[in-house]
């Protein structure tokens, strides 16, 4: 009899999370934290923060290409600091999505494969690029933009995990407004005014997303580990 009500609690934890993530986003402490539980957190935090703070710079140096005229834009993009910046984006986008903390098994699976095919576009990028996988993105149109989509996707679906759990409206709207940012920019639909206004609002709305989340206390990303899914 007891057996059958353990079962009968886990499925309705499993419920839960697929339903509505009742459960992860819960602020009650489950059960102790172990040190893997904690470094993990950690780590899915820290690359929320790197992200984010590669895309205040990305939003930065665009604005100060945008006073100071085509010189300071052919400096940057010959050089190798937007590259580094690239780069340090797909890593740190890489450590939210291989640490973190889903119920449902099937939606990190998912994850993982859209950041495997994001991974595959930046080589494309660099094929493309010839070596600099900046050069097709400053094309006219800069069709290959499109290329940006699939990691947009995976910084989206973690900041969208976190306005379900824990109520950051702002990251729903991040999740959906990168993405379409990036494909209005792709085919040319953006004036220069609108792209650079575009990428310091997304870089606003992430740099009050990441202040929100970073400084939650480590358990609320863990939740009850009894309902997680393989």
């Amino acid at each position: 009899m007891s057996t059958q009500i353990i079962t009968a609690s886990r499925k309705k934890c499993h419920l839960n999370g697929i339903l509505n993530y009742e459960a992860m986003g819960e602020k009650t402490l489950f059960q102790p934290l172990t040190k893997e539980d904690r470094i993990t957190v950690i780590l899915y935090r820290t690359g929320i923060f790197i992200s984010t703070s590669v895309i205040a710079i990305c939003a930065y140096i665009a604005l100060e290409i945008s006073r100071s005229g085509p010189e300071a834009y052919s400096s940057v993009t010959s050089g190798l600091t937007l590259d580094i910046l690239l780069l340090v984006l797909y890593f740190s986008v890489g450590l939210s999505v291989f640490f973190i903390h889903l119920y449902v098994g099937k939606f990190y699976r998912m994850l993982k494969k859209i950041y495997y095919v994001a991974v595959v576009c930046l080589a494309v990028l660099f094929l493309i690029g010839h070596g600099n996988p900046l050069i097709p993105l400053f094309r006219t149109p800069p069709i290959s933009s499109l290329l940006l989509i699939p990691i947009s996707l995976c910084l989206g679906f973690v900041t969208a995990k976190e306005a379900f759990c824990f109520r950051l409206i702002e990251g729903y709207l991040l999740a959906v407004i990168m993405p379409a940012y990036l494909f209005f920019y792709s085919v040319g639909a953006l004036s220069g005014n609108a792209a650079l206004f575009g990428l310091l609002f997304i870089a606003v709305m992430l740099v009050f997303f990441m202040l929100r989340k970073i400084f939650m206390p480590i358990h609320f990303d863990i939740g009850d580990k009894s309902a997680y899914q393989p």
